[in-house]
């Protein structure tokens, strides 16, 4: 069996149904093989490889299966670079399969080469370059095993074309053979007792989720912890989805945009067990004052980020799933009634505002569809103000329903990994809020919704600038709005009309309801050009670097 029959076989006892994938000289075997026997393996044509890629996170984190990209070399390659940052700040499971030159081409600057491990090395959980078709099989095999276990992350396996067309025997290993790679299946027993024995001495406890509660499938855990002790949470932005039955304990997400009383709650807590948490500038702020009075508690799948930018009094390195299952059935003793009640107290008197003027609010627009979209509708977003207003105002109650850049922070995210999100999830609807910047800088993949007869429901939060970048130039640079200004933004309705999508235009706060009524109702993919206030920003907001309890509540 030649190689890239072999890649094909692989790919079917890894149980891939879905290829998001762009032809090339460099894989044109691979797909001639996927033509022939690629039955049960659905191939997604992206309109460019960043955006197949970003679909594939989308596809990957919305279904918790690995996404699998297949590129052809040099440009092919370097075009999922940014898709693969992305999905590794996110620690999203990718397997990146990019064709290469001929081995004895390989550093002969031949056409279309690149240094695909070289370049990814920093941005990958691992790479591989196959020099041997012999070591394809295992080669795969590991692929998605180091993908998809411990921390999640993405893998390229970088195969040149000789490889594809050698032969041998085909046999897909039960055993990846990593036997230096044993990921934690489990918290220690005795760290374990003590956060039960912290927690019972604790009056004003708090629990920080992060993405890692949403990777590790742990939010039913967790708000059976939540509603058993009946301690108050509060969000990253990646933890969004975390539903506990007294709607009191949830908090919104903390830091830079985060809710007010999220932030007080941190910074007046006596003990904050922090679950599959990066601890990012933008959550802590100030890191020397963060979260001051409190003992802290950090449970992590990834020894590495214990202690990397916060001191910690107690590391639990294991999955969030099976130490949240631990301490379900751990002795805990504590009434924190009088703590919920503050924390309540605080929220009444600081809720999360926004001035009602005649304009179209972009607050009042998330508001909108989150009360009229089902529960389990998946959201995805893109980078800036759009993605603030989406994580203050949008209220998740499953896990997984919330897609969005929140380490690389990338702009043109949004339209494609709602797109992976819809191949993954037929039956669900999916919901893509973006600014007009970044909707642009993939908006080429309209021709994916309507290649595919996908149904995506689209907002475009048009405020004709590069919104949070104007707010930071409002607040920090005496409003020099330089290089921020997208007056000349095209006529995004006909722009979807020419993709066969249905558009509409809304202006207007007192359409609002109708229209996003109608867009939750359709039956096919639909386009909301909404044009909001140029002038709204997103408060509350906690300058860079400053403490969580510095906050400007108006410019």
């Amino acid at each position: 069996m030649n190689g890239a029959r072999i890649f094909v076989e692989s790919l079917k006892k890894e149980g891939v149904d879905t290829l998001f994938c762009y032809t090339g000289g460099a894989v044109i075997s691979i797909f001639d093989e996927l033509h022939k026997h690629g039955e049960g393996i659905r191939l997604i044509q992206p309109r460019h490889e960043q955006g197949g890629t970003h679909a594939a996170d989308g596809y990957a984190r919305s279904t918790g299966k690995p996404g699998v990209v297949l590129v052809t070399s040099g440009p092919g390659a370097t075009n999922t670079i940014t898709g693969i940052a992305t999905a590794y700040m996110d620690s999203t499971p990718l397997v990146v399969i990019t064709g290469q030159v001929s081995t004895d081409k390989i550093g002969t600057d031949a056409f279309q080469e690149s240094d695909v491990t070289g370049i990814t090395l920093p941005i990958t959980k691992a790479n591989f370059l196959v020099k041997d078709v012999n070591d394809l099989a295992i080669t795969i095999k590991r692929a998605f095993y180091l993908a998809t276990t411990g921390r999640p992350g993405p893998v390229v396996i970088d195969i040149p074309g000789d490889v594809q067309k050698q032969d041998c025997k085909f046999n897909y290993p039960d055993d990846p053979g990593l036997t230096s790679y044993r990921p934690k299946e489990s918290g220690h027993p005795k760290q374990i007792k003590t956060t039960a024995k912290m927690l019972s001495k604790a009056t004003k406890p708090l629990i920080l989720a992060g993405g890692g509660v949403n990777l590790s499938q742990a939010n039913d855990e967790l708000n059976k912890f939540l509603n058993k002790y009946k301690i108050p949470v509060a969000t990253t932005l990646m933890g969004h989805g975390i539903n506990p039955e007294d709607e009191r304990l949830f908090c919104g997400f903390v830091g830079m945009h985060g809710t007010l009383y999220a932030n007080y709650a941190i910074q007046n807590a006596d003990l904050i067990i922090a679950i599959g948490v990066r601890f990012s500038d933008r959550i802590t702020g100030d890191v020397s004052v963060f979260a001051k009075n409190a003992k802290l508690i950090h449970v992590d799948i990834d020894p590495a980020e214990i202690g990397k930018n916060i001191p910690v009094d107690l590391p639990i390195v294991g999955p969030a799933k099976s130490v949240l299952m631990e301490l379900n059935g751990a002795d805990i003793k504590g009434d924190y009634s009088a703590w919920v009640k503050e924390i309540d107290d605080y929220r009444k008197k600081n809720p999360l505002v926004y001035e009602k003027t005649g304009t179209l609010k972009p607050q009042y627009l998330v508001e909108l569809a989150s009360k009229i979209f089902p529960e389990d509708t998946i959201v995805a977003t893109d980078v800036g103000q759009n993605q603030m207003w989406v994580g203050q105002y949008y209220r998740f109650r499953h896990p997984r329903t919330f897609l969005t850049s929140g380490g690389l922070g990338t702009m043109g995210f949004g339209l494609p990994a709602a797109i992976g999100a819809a191949v993954g999830n037929p039956d669900r609807q999916v919901l893509m809020f973006s600014g007009d910047g970044g909707f642009q800088m993939n908006m080429q993949e309209l021709n994916t919704i309507r290649k595919y007869n996908l149904k995506v429901k689209m907002i475009i939060m048009d405020n004709s600038y590069l919104g949070m970048v104007r707010q930071w130039q409002e607040l920090l640079f005496e409003k020099r709005y330089s290089g921020t200004d997208m007056g000349d933004n095209p006529d995004f309705i006909k722009l979807a009309e020419v993709f066969g999508i249905k558009a509409v235009r809304l202006g207007r706060p007192e359409d609002a309801e109708r229209v996003i009524n109608e867009l939750a109702a359709c039956e096919t993919s639909m386009l909301v050009h909404a044009v909001i206030d140029p002038n709204e920003n997103v408060l509350p907001m906690v300058p860079a670097g400053k403490p969580l309890d510095k906050v400007i509540t108006k410019f």
